[in-house]
């Protein structure tokens, strides 16, 4: 830890035409919010930064020295300071938290628009709808990534693999044709079959067989663990099917 009389810290970072080093603006804002006097040395050219990364015997950039001892990147900055660093192999429910918050609050601000009212049985229609959309644009980003990730438990798609290309786009069709309350003939059935095969999926996966792998339903890149997340997506989908097909 960074003693507290060890104010002055000098901070080496990229800075050229074709690129400005995240990390090293991270850097020089974390040390200036810790009260440290920064001196700020722009490495501002491919020869600099490689002459620079061969006399301190690093492979990257930036480096922050305190009190002349090297302290490292921007993560070595972060420990040294005491600060949380990210695992990058941590699972996180952040993305899931972000897309229910922001259905949540999209659907009632349209609810508002719509009729003065915050929440009403047709903004609890929209929420479902919006999070069926948000959660497939996530997925729509990476097509591939996402199968790849999907076909890992998904039972229809591993009897049908073109099922999971299909899959985000029937999502997007459902949640879209059910915002705007028109060919639910077809809305429904997508949303009910869809929210079926992955509700049963996932039970399989997780309670039946005991597997621990990671939800596609926020994309193919998640570390969000397979579970009540996905099925919770997957029961609102059967939900809002049922109750639209009896309204």
């Amino acid at each position: 830890m960074v003693q507290t009389g060890d104010r002055q810290a000098t901070l080496y970072r990229m800075v050229t035409d074709e690129h400005v080093c995240p990390f090293g603006l991270k850097s020089l804002d974390l040390l200036a919010r810790e009260g440290f006097v920064i001196d700020d040395h722009l490495l501002r050219s491919r020869p600099e930064i490689d002459a620079f990364k061969a006399e301190q015997d690093v492979k990257t950039t930036p480096q922050t020295f305190i009190a002349g001892e090297r302290i490292g990147g921007y993560d070595d900055l972060r420990r040294h300071l005491g600060k949380p660093v990210a695992d990058a192999e941590e699972v996180s429910y952040q993305p899931v938290v972000a897309v229910f918050v922001m259905a949540a609050l999209m659907a009632a601000a349209t609810n508002w628009a719509s009729s003065g009212d915050i929440i009403s049985a047709r903004g609890i229609e929209w929420f479902i709808s919006f999070a069926m959309c948000i959660l497939a644009i996530l997925k729509l980003q990476d097509v591939e990534r996402f199968s790849n990730m999907f076909l890992g438990y998904d039972l229809l798609a591993q009897r049908v693999v073109r099922y999971a290309y299909v899959y985000p786009f029937a999502e997007a069709l459902a949640g879209i044709l059910m915002i705007a309350g028109a060919l639910l003939w077809l809305a429904i059935p997508v949303a009910l079959v869809i929210g079926l095969v992955g509700a049963v999926s996932v039970v399989k996966a997780v309670y039946i067989d005991k597997r621990e792998i990671k939800c596609a339903c926020v994309g193919g890149d998640s570390k969000v663990p397979l579970g009540f997340v996905s099925l919770t997506e997957n029961l609102m989908m059967v939900a809002m099917a049922i109750w639209m097909l009896a309204r």
